[in-house]
This record gives structure tokens, sequence and C-alpha cells, in this order.
């Protein structure tokens, strides 16, 4: 592989899905109506702290139509945008493994069958992945990819409760090595800048995870959304707040220490800008990446620069 994945200094997922699939893809965001163990009242009812009403699906589709009709309404858009063919339908809203087998083959399969779809994407909890469920992802992903991205945020025990995750790292560990059994390719959202969560705490969940069969991490930046517990929290308990240039800062230290293989699937992140408090900065996606770029050009950053130190941990 490379040093440099066209000229960007570390694995896309656009250099991937070019590589791996000869073209280009876009996702196309649904919402397949679920809610969450964290909602409900199973472990809680207002989420983790960060959540929208939304349940980070603020970009998904109208969970009141059929997912064929969510795909037919989300393709014009990304044509007109991007003028792509090929799709990534991807689960986004809530936790979308949180149904009866039976509802999530129908909607999962609904989603495969539409021509234009050539992979399938699922947003999900690490505690909502039975035998049952995975037996059905393993099925699936004989006809066409199927990867799950699993909500991580943080190894740090005193953080995940702050935040209300609702799950113990074990629980996390123990879905990886099923889904992996199942030959179910992995993707990890992690979270940047959570309170109280300095640069080497980051650091701590970049080097646990390359020690981890996973195939894909999302670095998400921190967002402040209106109206959630953390816009309350944040409201009466200030915490700091990174400018552009310190978040430079943070995802170079975290993109050189990754083990090379794993591919990049965000570097950041854009809240709803109507919603968005804080960091302000970040509703500029493109001069955020642009900025990234031009950052790890000039202090000669690329994926996998400081891994040495990680060399030996054995992938488990």
């Amino acid at each position: 592989m490379s040093r440099y994945w066209d000229e960007k200094r570390y694995y896309s997922l656009d250099y991937y899905l070019k590589h791996t699939f000869g073209k280009k893809m876009y996702k196309i965001s649904l919402n397949g109506g679920m809610t969450c163990p964290n909602r409900d009242g199973t472990l809680g009812s207002r989420g983790c702290i960060f959540c929208s009403e939304a349940g980070s699906g603020d970009f998904a589709g109208d969970s009141r139509l059929t997912i064929t009709k969510q795909i037919e309404q989300g393709i014009p858009l990304s044509e007109k945008k991007y003028g792509s063919s090929s799709y990534i339908a991807y689960f986004q809203a809530f936790t979308n493994t949180y149904a009866p087998c039976s509802y999530l083959r129908k909607i999962f399969t609904e989603a495969l069958e539409h021509p234009d779809i050539q992979i399938l994407s699922i947003a999900t909890r690490p505690d909502c992945l039975d035998y049952e469920i995975i037996n059905l992802l393993a099925e699936l992903n004989k006809r066409k990819p199927v990867w799950v991205e699993l909500g991580l945020q943080t190894i740090h025990e005193d953080t995940a409760a702050f935040i209300r995750r609702g799950y113990d790292l074990p629980v996390f560990e123990n879905a990886v090595t099923a889904l992996r059994q199942a030959g179910i390719d992995v993707i990890i959202h992690t979270i940047l800048g959570l309170p109280g969560e300095d640069l080497t705490r980051m650091i701590d969940t970049i080097r646990y995870l390359n020690a981890k069969d996973i195939q894909g991490i999302k670095l998400q930046l921190l967002h402040i959304l209106k109206n959630t517990d953390l816009a309350d929290h944040y409201a009466n308990h200030p915490f700091h707040i990174p400018s552009m240039e310190e978040y430079f800062e943070w995802i170079g230290a975290c993109v050189c220490r990754l083990r090379p293989d794993i591919v990049i699937h965000r570097l950041t992140g854009d809240g709803p800008k109507a919603l968005l408090i804080e960091p302000e900065w970040s509703s500029h996606k493109r001069r955020v990446l642009n900025g990234i770029n031009q950052y790890f050009k000039k202090h000669d950053i690329w994926q996998g620069k400081e891994f040495t130190d990680d060399r030996n941990l054995q992938i488990i």
C-alpha cells in the first residue's frame, strides 16, 4: 500500500472504494423507524448525552416512507451534488439492529435489492447484536457487502459513564469478535474532544483499536447541539472547546498513530447548522477538510507514521 493515498496521506474511504470497487460511491442515509435501548427505558430515556432528538440521524430519510422510497428520494439529491450512480444504503438514525430479526430482514433486504445500492452499512450498538441478527447479517453479506458501524466513542469507562453510553468495554469486544467471525467488516465511531479527555486519552483509544480486528474508523469531532443534555451541561459547566487549529493537532496525532490498513471514513463531522452550538467553525466542512490536508502536508503527517510504538500489538 502506498504511503500516500491519493496524496491525502491517509487511507480514505474514497480511496478504498475506488480501488476495491473501481468507482466512487455515496451514502444515502436511511431511517428504519427504530429507537434505542438508551431511549425506550431499557437502559435510559434520554439517550447518550450528545445525541440529538433525531438519534444522530439528522440527515436521514423519513421513517414514514418505505426504504425503497427513501432511496429513490435520496438518489436525485446525490446525483445533483456528486453525479454518482452507485450508492451505500446507510441506516443511520438511532440503533439499527434494535428490532425483531424478521423486521430487520425485511428492510435490509429491501435496501440490498435496489439495483443502485452496492453496500449495506448499519449503525448500531454492540449490545444490540444477538446471534440471530449476526447470522442474518452474514447471510446478507453473501449477496452484497455489509458493514456494521459500532458506536464506541471512547475506551475510558469514566467518560463512557458520563456520556451514558450504557455498556462496558467487554460488550464491545465481544461484538467485534462475533461480527468478524461472521465475516462482517466493522467500522468504529470515536469522538474527539469529549469532556475530561485530553489528547493522551484520545490516543489511548486509537492504540486500543489498533489491536482490534477492525476495518474502518470514524474520527468525529464532538458537537454540542441544541436540545441535548450536553448542551445543558455546557451551559452550566463550560468545558474546553478546541479551535480549528487545535483540532488539526488532535487529528494529526491520532492519524499518525493509527494502523495504516484501517480505512478512515471520517476526519471531522458536520452537525446541522440550525442546531449547532459549538464548535461554530465546524460548520464549514470543506474549509476544515482542506485545513486538515494542508496541516498534514506542512507537518509531514501520514497515517501510521508513528505506528512503530504499536507494531507488537496482536490483532485480537
